[in-house]
């Protein structure tokens, strides 16, 4: 049998094409097809064995391409409803109103009567088509793929795709191309195949449902609340047994009941089934005080309310508050964990141990890596709060929208994706406890707002919600930015700011207390995988001149990456990194400044000598004199006499880089005589 030319011609592309691929799956394997639609265009007279258009419409337009044809190689098909989509109308609650919406108005009332006479009459139909008026606005809309036709005001589109050619037509088809005999029964195979498909698609679901409504059953009779949902009248839909024994009643609660028939309390019931009084109430129940919560969902007509027992509640809370302890909401750190015995630290440490013992909020200013959160930690543990929760927020780490959901919590459906019943946010959390908030200076104006509110009135609303919650919670604040100088330039609030500095603390960086290097490096070396490892003597003193921009963090980077570089345990000078690992300050033009400045001051050696020798003395908090100062020269060869020491001294004084002074103080080195000596280690 010679293999038949077939022409397809439907009003719109995507048309064309879902009936191009029903006819390649019932034919495609016996013809060669062509095919055009209507909206795209058609430029050439059109020859075929067969022409298949999608509606009389279609053909009336079609044609001029058709002129002088032989009416019998035209055939004007059937279409029916697209019953690859079909489940997904069966799914649509009874009753429902949907508008049907098509491109002309015959499309319309046809499809919805076939949709009636296949059964799917569950739903109200109600018909639309572009220039239809007076139509009642709803918010579901089904149609054959004529998405650009449903109107703006419709919520959910439901797409069940163009129509299919049906059977009858499908049927005269093959008889056109004389293929009736031959290949019927393999058509209507394949076609009950696609019905077969749909049915197991159908019954999967229903598994589907089945299973939901099983788990369902199981997560309602979980929950520790009573539960009950009726209709306006009062019948019962959903309900869960622990509702049974909140309310005592003897009478089982069962779906479809009356809730009158069951609960003599007229004050409960008149609640119950009052619409638009309040939504909240507390009743005693044989001496049980009962918190009722109630709210409306409009689309299914019904009623849900919760029950709670106030003491049950209470000491849940209680519990929970315990277990966000045991989860780690603590603080992990107190004044023992913060190393350094410098007098700088320990004059911190002091001061801090003072403001733990208030319940004032504190702001503590520090550069990065010099303990703000360690310091953090060690006040709330050392507070009378110590048993409450101590919760973090890292502002710098967190994108601008989830702040404010973050710290205030939010409500079921603030936003899309918000989790089913709302969340606690971080003062929620952190109730009767401690909250530090660490880079505080990164936070929006729209959060320094919310958030002086929460200082001043100790309560917050969550997002999306309309209750006030009251807190009661110490905050420590945190940032490594001058915010004198951002209130200055209007990027504070001034009256946060003062909410937050009732007491203050401010870090030392590491470059100033370099005396508690060696302690943190033994430290750091004792925290480690090799905590048996030795370091030379030599390393710790290359270490301690370098200035640590990156404070105790950068220093804690380097001992971890020399551990993993040295061998044998044993940490050398060639295990230092390089000095592109380290974070180092634009000081170059100074430096430079300061090496001319020496060299032009004549015997820049010996100059630098006593710089290294009065640094050295200070790293040690040893008092260095003059005469010392001479020995040592000599004994590394250089021939200075006590008075051309002191000569030498006077140079170096007179051009900034030591003070002298009389006493026990003795000499020390400016910062500038620090970072020229530093340069020679």
């Amino acid at each position: 049998m010679s293999t038949k030319e077939i022409t397809l011609i439907a009003g719109t592309e995507e048309t064309r094409k879902t009936l191009l691929d029903q006819l390649k799956g019932y034919i495609g394997e016996y013809t060669h097809m062509k095919s055009y639609a209507i909206d795209e265009g058609i430029t050439e007279s059109i020859q075929s064995d067969l022409i298949i258009v999608s509606s009389d419409l279609v053909y009336g337009e079609a044609a001029p391409y058709l002129e002088d044809y032989n009416r019998h190689k035209i055939i004007s098909v059937r279409r029916t409803i697209n019953y690859n989509f079909i489940d997904k109308l069966l799914f649509i609650p009874e009753g429902t109103e949907i508008l049907f919406v098509n491109d002309v108005a015959e499309t319309v009332f046809d499809s919805i009567a076939k949709l009636k006479e296949m059964g799917i009459n569950h739903i109200k139909y109600i018909p639309y088509y572009p220039g239809i008026k007076g139509v009642k606005p709803v918010k579901i809309a089904v149609t054959p793929g004529e998405l650009d036709k449903v109107p703006s005001f419709v919520e959910e589109v439901i797409d069940i795709g163009p129509r299919l050619i049906d059977m009858t037509s499908m049927t005269e088809i093959l008889r056109r191309l004389d293929m009736l005999e031959e290949k019927a029964d393999e058509v209507s195979q394949k076609y009950m195949g696609k019905i077969i498909q749909l049915g197991k698609r159908l019954v999967e679901s229903t598994k589907e449902t089945h299973r939901f409504n099983r788990n369902l059953n199981i997560v309602l009779e979980g929950v520790n609340d009573g539960l009950l949902g009726v209709d306006t009248k009062g019948e019962i839909k959903v309900s869960n047994g622990n509702l049974e024994k909140i309310i005592n009643t003897p009478i089982p609660l069962t779906m479809g009941k009356n809730i009158k028939q069951i609960i003599k309390n007229r004050e409960l019931i008149h609640f119950l089934l009052t619409h638009g009084e309040s939504n909240n109430m507390i009743l005693n129940i044989d001496n049980v005080d009962i918190l009722i919560n109630k709210f409306f969902i409009e689309e299914e007509n019904l009623i849900v309310t919760t029950f709670k027992n106030i003491k049950e509640t209470m000491d849940m809370e209680r519990q929970l508050r315990r277990e966000l302890v045991k989860k780690g909401h603590i603080g992990k750190y107190s004044f023992v964990d913060i190393i350094g015995n410098s007098e700088g630290m320990k004059n911190k440490k002091k001061i801090a141990v003072k403001l733990a013992a208030s319940e004032l909020n504190i702001l503590i200013e520090g550069e990065s890596g010099t303990g703000k959160e360690l310091f953090a930690s060690a006040i709330h543990n050392a507070s009378p709060r110590r048993d409450g929760p101590f919760l973090g927020v890292n502002f710098s780490a967190l994108p601008e929208d989830l702040v404010e959901s973050e710290l205030f919590g939010y409500e079921e459906g603030a936003f899309t994706g918000a989790k089913r019943g709302g969340k606690k946010g971080l003062f929620e959390q952190a109730d009767r406890g401690t909250l530090f908030l660490d880079e505080i200076g990164d936070i929006s104006p729209k959060i320094q707002a919310r958030l002086l509110r929460v200082l001043q009135e100790k309560e917050i609303m969550r997002v999306g919600g309309s209750q006030i919650i009251p807190v009661d919670v110490r905050v420590i604040a945190a940032t490594n930015k001058n915010l004198v100088e951002m209130i200055e330039n209007g990027k504070f609030r001034q009256d946060l700011y003062h909410r937050l500095k009732v007491l203050y603390l401010q870090l030392i960086p590491l470059r100033e207390r370099k005396e508690d290097i060696e302690d943190l490096i033994q430290c750091f070396i004792r925290q480690s995988r090799k905590n048996h490892a030795m370091i030379k003597d030599e390393v710790i003193q290359k270490l301690r001149y370098y200035n640590w921009y990156g404070n105790v963090r950068e220093l804690k980077n380097t001992i971890e990456y020399m551990l993993a570089v040295c061998e044998d345990d044993v940490i050398k000078l060639n295990d230092i990194p390089e000095d592109s690992f380290f974070q180092i300050k634009l000081f170059d033009r100074f430096q430079q400044q300061d090496e001319d400045e020496i060299e032009n001051l004549g015997n820049p050696e010996e100059l630098y000598f006593i710089l290294n020798m009065l640094y050295e003395s200070m790293l040690s908090h040893q008092l260095l004199g003059r005469k010392q100062i001479a020995q040592m020269a000599r004994e590394n060869g250089l021939n200075l006499t006590e008075p051309q020491v002191r000569q030498r001294m006077n140079i170096l004084e007179e051009h900034g880089y030591l003070l002298k002074s009389k006493g026990k103080a003795g000499t020390k080195l400016t910062r500038k005589g620090k970072r020229a000596a530093e340069r020679q280690q």
